[in-house]
């Protein structure tokens, strides 16, 4: 097991140095090169097989062909004996070797002949053709990139995406069709495009040929349509039968497989999860070691399993486990456990997103990363149960395919026993889908969906083996091996999967139907075959759990943590997600009213994958750094009336909260960014500011800043609303920004402030004014209180999005007590421009509709200080410059 890297095309030796440093992770054992002008090949070794000469890279006879690999080869010493019968030497005991021998006797088709799990690059130096080459199922990954910095028509490519895009050959950027279809579907790792705009991967069975700068992607495995081919021979029979399975074959067939993955020169342990799959694994494990198999050996006289436990959690596995070991005869296994929990998540939360390279659709794989963590030392190689899912319909959707498959064969006495024999197991699928669930489109930004709404993802629904086949190579099962993949890698461990062996996956493929569900009972070969080794418990469980954490409990737990992720400046300027929208979702998740965990997992995922690998580096400028001297986008900050010029500079700010003593922030605010730094950072401004011709300056602040601070802004969730709030709110005009009574929540906090009698008096003599030309009625009789109660905005910076808001209470004196705070400041003695310049404070309701001053203590009308913000130069988006410098001259 290996990672192997190499560009074609170009030579950058300090760049492929510093790639090797980067996967060191995946072979801490070496490292190899081969280099030449046109080609450069690398191999980290993780060494597992031939520990002493197996070093690569590797060539033939004549060194005109040169291969580095990741992987391994299981059925390499049949053919190695083939190869030497037709004359080729072997310089080596590793199975890398059998590659260059393979492809000088086989050409292309020598991939094919492999069973194992592989990444291969290999160059034939006469002909001047690079080979990239990737297994028949997807175990090892192989991506690559076309450079567009430096470089014309060359390739980078690597078993990782990270050196792809740290290497400075491509623009590192998110590829948001990808990201689309991973929120709205839950599927990722289904195209050869990857989150990543520009990086690529290979698919399972495919090879890259390079030659003479030209890129030719194609199939090399033949088993896929082997598959296909072999599953059109078996049609359900009516009887209901399960005629030619031979469960004694299908057994041996499992048992060579796992022997084929013990063959190793390091320790090798097991997976335990407590399911069908792992259990058989280890179940046959510790047969083999009880009959001191050869290839046993590896294992030692103990065999180490690895499992993650959750002690009261919902789907914890450990009594499976425990009952595993306690029945297995003459058990030889030695158990570690590892606990993951949602602080030990919170705190691996960065690096598993780094190890995963790529967004995954739940928290399942952690559990993973934690068993490869704690196996990490004690044994190099692990065994575990993937793939067993995909060839045997381990999964409740698949029985409703295959029963509609029976329909459509018109094989009704085999439905009716079908459908009886399963009856618990539909109805346990129809509870899961019935459980209140969020559509995921709904939690998206408007624009985002226009621009993907075509993209699509439909999958076999009536064909069993169909389906399976489907998932095998394009869907579940890619995403499961890179999960794995990485998770193993991070830890410098070879994973190894033996229910993917060629030869058992064809021997499944070529029986009946009834071989993997009958009698409601799915991977029915499986229970069979396994009857003698595993206890009751395990072989006939229906409920199937898998590598997973207990997610609901997390998230309850972890309800904090994800919140400050959701409300975080970065999240609000998402183009992807609606964020008022998901804070809503989300806090209905948290109160138990619905239950997708997976689809809000997607969402935090996605957000920390962009801050990891997308966002720039660079340091930003904190929220209190000021921004004087530029005006918010769209805006001027010039504004004339009457022949004098009003400059207006916004000044960005920390986010106000209930509590704040926002009179000493909103002054401290002003001192720090207009009067302290205002003569170095913008010398025109100061000179304004002291120019005898005018130079007078007052501040504006927003008024939501200080209903906030106030406590008069409640959390839509927390506004309890009544039936005549949600009818009388239809009858109000929206405005496009969404303020005003037009929402449930706005109209319940009028009805709370001067009452429901009064709300519908008004509205009344509103209507009748109307008729007679006459608006605006209502809100001379509700009064001021009413007319500043604002609504949830979207483009509003949280908690603004989420929050309805009555208006400040008392503005005038609020106006009037920081303006004394402001003058009373010490710091205002050494200011160079006069304090008789300073004429006081103004509390705004302004929008891009209409403004209204709620509190002035300038001296200047109303009615100018609103011209004066006719254009809403006042931040109203995620600016967060709810403060406002303006100097007259």
């Amino acid at each position: 097991m290996c990672g192997i890297a190499g560009f074609y095309g170009f030579r950058n030796d300090n760049l492929v140095k510093k790639i090797s440093k980067e996967l060191a992770h995946r072979g801490p054992d070496g490292e190899g090169f081969y280099i030449n002008d046109k080609v450069t090949l690398l191999n980290r070794r993780l060494a597992i097989i031939d520990l002493d000469t197996g070093n690569q890279p590797i060539f033939n006879e004549d060194k005109s062909i040169v291969v580095v690999f990741n992987g391994e080869i299981y059925n390499y010493q049949e053919l190695k004996k083939i190869l030497q019968t037709s004359g080729h030497i072997f310089k080596t005991k590793s199975d890398t070797e059998i590659i260059v021998h393979g492809y000088e006797e086989w050409d292309y088709e020598v991939f094919d002949k492999l069973n194992g799990m592989f990444a291969i690059a290999l160059y034939d130096i006469k002909k001047d053709k690079l080979l990239l080459v990737r297994d028949h199922f997807g175990i090892k990954p192989l991506y690559y990139a076309f450079p567009t910095y430096e470089v014309k028509r060359g390739l980078i490519f690597s078993s990782e995406i990270k050196p792809i895009i740290y290497s400075g050959l491509i623009e590192r950027k998110s590829n948001d069709r990808i990201i689309y279809r991973y929120l709205k579907y839950r599927i990722h790792d289904d195209q050869r495009e990857t989150f990543f705009k520009g990086v690529f991967r290979l698919f399972p069975g495919e090879l890259l040929e390079i030659k003479y700068s030209k890129f030719v992607i194609k199939q090399y495995s033949a088993l896929k349509s082997d598959l296909i081919r072999l599953s059109q021979h078996h049609i359900p029979h009516r009887s209901g039968g399960i005629r030619g399975v031979d469960t004694l074959q299908f057994r041996n067939e499992l048992v060579k497989a796992i022997k084929y993955r013990l063959i190793s020169d390091v320790p090798v342990g097991t997976c335990l999860s407590g399911g069908l799959d792992s259990s058989t694994v280890v179940s046959i494990v510790n047969k083999l070691l009880i009959e001191n198999a050869k290839e046993a050996e590896s294992v030692g006289k103990i065999q180490k399993t690895f499992s993650a436990v959750f002690p009261g959690g919902n789907n914890d596995e450990e009594k499976y486990i425990d009952g595993l070991i306690k029945e297995l005869t003459n058990s030889r296994i030695n158990v570690f456990k590892v606990k993951p929990n949602p602080r030990s998540f919170m705190k691996d939360l960065k690096d598993f997103i780094k190890t995963q390279e790529e967004p995954t659709i739940s928290t399942g794989p952690y559990a993973q990363y934690k068993v490869m963590e704690e196996a990490h030392g004690k044994v190099k190689v692990l065994l575990d149960g993937q793939g067993a899912d995909e060839m045997m319909a381990g999964y409740l959707p698949y029985y409703f395919i295959y029963l509609k498959q029976l329909l459509i064969n018109k094989n009704y006495l085999l439905f009716i026993k079908e459908l009886t024999n399963s009856f618990d197991v539909v109805i346990r699928y129809f509870k899961e889908k019935l459980s209140k669930t969020i559509k995921p489109i709904s939690l998206l930004n408007n624009e985002f969906v226009k621009k993907y709404y075509k993209e699509s993802f439909k999958v076999e629904n009536s064909n069993l083996k169909k389906r399976l086949i489907e998932d095998i190579f394009s869907n579940s099962l890619q995403s499961l091996l890179r999960y794995e993949d990485k998770n193993a890698m991070r830890f410098s461990i070879e994973g190894r999967v033996p229910f993917l062996d060629i030869n058992l996956v064809k021997y499944i493929f070529s029986l009946p139907d009834e071989a993997i569900i009958k009698d409601g009972w799915n991977k029915y070969i499986l229970r069979q075959g396994t009857k003698e080794i595993l206890p009751e418990m395990i072989n006939q469980r229906r409920n199937k759990i898998g590598f997973t954490t207990p997610e609901t409990q997390w998230f309850k737990t972890l309800e904090k943590d994800f919140f400050k992720i959701l409300t975080s400046e970065s999240f609000s300027k998402r183009s992807y997600f609606n964020q008022k929208q998901v804070l809503l979702a989300y806090h209905d998740l948290v109160t138990g009213k619905i239950h997708d965990t997976m689809l809000f997992w997607r969402i935090i995922n996605m957000e920390l994958w962009m801050r990891e690998f997308i966002d720039p580096t660079s340091p930003t400028a904190s929220l209190g750094a000021s921004v004087l001297g530029k005006s918010n986008k769209g805006k001027k900050i010039e504004i004339k009336i009457k022949g004098k010029k009003y400059f207006r500079f916004p000044i960005k700010t920390d986010l106000f909260k209930k509590g704040d003593d926002y009179v000493k922030k909103i002054s401290s605010i002003v001192i720090s960014n207009v009067v302290k730094n205002l003569p170095k950072k913008i010398p025109r401004l100061a000179s304004l500011a002291r120019d005898d011709r005018g130079g007078d300056w007052f501040i504006v602040v927003s008024e939501k800043i200080i209903a906030i601070s106030q406590g008069r802004s409640y959390f839509l969730w927390d506004i309890k609303i009544s039936l005549a709030a949600k009818i009388l709110s239809k009858f109000v005009t929206k405005t496009p920004t969404g303020i005003g009574l037009g929402s449930p929540w706005t109209m319940q906090l009028a009805i709370n402030e001067i009452g429901l009698p009064k709300i519908i008096l008004s509205a009344a003599v509103s209507k009748i004014t109307k008729l007679f030309g006459i608006k605006g009625e209502f809100y001379n009789m509700v009064g001021p209180v009413v007319r500043s109660i604002d609504g949830p905005t979207e483009y509003s910076v949280f908690p603004s999005n989420v929050s309805a808001k009555l208006g400040p209470k008392e503005p005038q004196k609020v106006a009037e007590n920081i303006k004394l705070q402001i003058t009373n400041d010490k710091l205002i003695s050494n200011i160079k421009y006069q304090i008789s310049k300073f004429l006081g404070v103004v509390v705004i309701d302004a929008n891009d509709i209409g403004r209204n001053v709620l509190g002035n203590s300038t001296g200047l009308s109303n009615k100018l200080i609103e011209k004066i913000f006719k254009d809403n130069p006042m931040g109203q988006s995620d600016e967060q410059t709810p403060i406002t410098l303006v100097i007259i001259n």
